[in-house]
This record gives C-alpha cells, sequence and structure tokens, in this order.
C-alpha cells in the first residue's frame, strides 16, 4: 500500500496548541485513496526540523510528503507554491535561534517550486466549501525554512515522490487570545487535508486556472 506522510509543528510564539498539528495527528492510520497516512510532528527549531523530517521520510519512504504549518491570521487554507532560500526570523524558533539572511542550505537553488498539484487542490477545497487560495509565500520562518528543505531534500534523494506545503488558520480557541483573528473548526482543517491528499494521489498534472495574485 502506497504511504503518505503528513508533518505537522509543535507550538511556538507563545500559543499553548498548534493547529497544524491539531489537525494532522488526527489523520495516523487512516486510508486515503489507496494510500497510508502516517504523520510525524516537527519541532518549531530550525534545522532540528528538518532532522526530523528526514528521518521520517527515511521511515515511511511515503509516495507524497505534505507538511503543514500554522498562519495565524489568516483566513483560509493556503497552498503554498515556492520556497526560497532564506531563513529571515522575526521572531526567536523553539531553541532561541533566531538567523537572519543567511540560506536555509548553503550553495542550493534560490527556490523550489511545490511538486503538489496546488490548483487542483484549492479548486476541489473550494468545492468542498473550504476556503482556500494558492500562497505565494510561506514567510522566511520555521515553515518556509522546512518547505525549502523538503523540496531539496526529495530532489536529491527521492526524485519521483511528490511534496509541498500546506498554511492553516488559528483554531477557535486560539483565537480567543487574539483581537479580530480569522479561525477555523479543527474538523474543517483536518477535511481540507484529506481532500488535499486525495487530489494528490489522483491527479499527476495540476489545472491551468488562474491562481496568481495582484500584489
Amino acid at each position: 500500500m502506497k504511504t503518505v506522510l503528513i508533518t505537522g509543528f509543535e507550538p511556538f510564539g507563545g500559543e499553548t496548541i498548534n493547529s497544524s498539528w491539531e489537525a494532522v495527528r488526527l489523520l495516523q492510520g487512516c486510508q486515503i485513496a489507496g494510500a497510508n497516512i502516517e504523520v510525524c510532528l516537527l519541532p518549531c527549531i530550525f534545522d532540528t526540523s528538518l532532522e526530523h523530517l528526514y528521518a521520517a521520510i527515511e521511515r515511511f519512504k511515503p509516495e507524497v510528503v505534505i507538511s503543514v504549518g500554522e498562519a495565524g491570521g489568516r483566513s483560509h487554507i493556503s497552498v503554498e507554491r515556492v520556497a526560497i532560500n532564506v531563513n529571515d526570523a522575526r521572531i526567536p524558533d523553539n531553541a532561541g535561534k533566531q538567523p537572519i539572511d543567511i540560506p536555509v542550505i548553503a550553495d542550493s537553488p534560490m527556490a523550489y517550486f511545490s511538486t503538489l498539484p496546488i490548483k487542483k487542490i484549492v479548486n476541489a477545497l473550494n468545492h468542498a466549501g473550504i476556503p482556500a487560495t494558492v500562497s505565494q509565500t510561506a514567510g522566511t520562518f520555521v515553515c518556509n525554512h522546512v518547505m525549502y528543505g523538503l523540496l531539496h531534500y526529495l530532489s536529491q534523494h527521492f526524485p519521483a515522490v511528490r511534496g509541498g506545503f500546506i498554511h492553516v488558520p488559528y483554531l477557535p480557541e486560539q483565537a480567543t487570545s487574539h483581537s479580530d483573528v480569522p479561525s477555523m473548526a479543527v474538523e474543517m482543517i483536518m477535511t481540507a487535508l484529506k481532500i488535499a491528499i486525495k487530489s494528490t494521489l489522483m491527479n499527476g498534472k495540476d489545472i491551468a486556472v488562474s491562481g496568481g495574485a495582484t500584489n
């Protein structure tokens, strides 16, 4: 049976939970479109997160890897298009490290594009009544670090494996601690991830529809 690896993050930035992991952990052992789902919790720490990710890839030998992160303030599921080769941390990570203007991986490409069918995923989510868009930036914190590191590792070691990154909003219980911040129920996020997995497994190619941004 095929395997899909889904990762989420531990809490960071003063939060007590992380919406990505709260949704991802519910997928452990699920079967979607003929594939078994394995999950992995990543520390919100530069470099160490990639060590955990690479170990999980080597352990599970997945067909698809989707890393999921929390984007507080976003109101929709954000399917990331591209990761850039820079760490520029606005806040320290969970180990107190705050790299500024250094590459994720030295002497490597400037960017990697997701190999997931990102527009097909967004289209399927919107048809299911779940707000979703293509995102043009995964930031420059640990989420982008993991997306870049994932795509670089796959390109070097498992070029047939597809991978990418999805950002999800806060959960309602997190939003209560913030002023005028949108949220999404964990059940909807979990459903969105299931749709993303199914869309990826059932579509080798993406669809040609607009997913760009004007600014």
